[in-house]
């Protein structure tokens, strides 16, 4: 079924193309790589958020308020790079059912 809309006065079909997840080859090791890569960045959110907090710490116990500074940036980042990798899926999903809706 074609559909036709009107766009500045003039007619645009809609081709009808959707996502599936049969049209290429080797999709689900691409799937796999995509979500052992998901797994790294975790890991390596929880290690910087490590760090971070013993650099904080630390520098805050000594007096060394820039890299005391330096250290809660850092867990500030790591949480932040957690909260958008945990929430990836679910962002791609939701422009996706934006852009489906234009």
């Amino acid at each position: 079924m074609v559909r036709i809309a009107m766009l500045g006065g003039l007619p645009a079909a809609d081709p009808g193309i959707t996502p599936n997840s049969s049209g290429l080859p080797g999709l689900a090791v691409v799937q796999q790589i995509v979500g052992a890569l998901l797994t790294w960045g975790l890991v390596a959110c929880v290690a910087g958020l490590v760090v971070s907090v013993i650099i904080w710490a630390l520098a805050h116990h000594q007096g060394n308020y820039t890299y005391s500074s330096g250290g809660r940036t850092g867990v500030l980042v790591s949480a932040g790079g957690a909260l958008l990798i945990g929430g990836a899926n679910a962002i791609v999903a939701f422009f996706s059912g934006l852009g489906a809706g234009i």
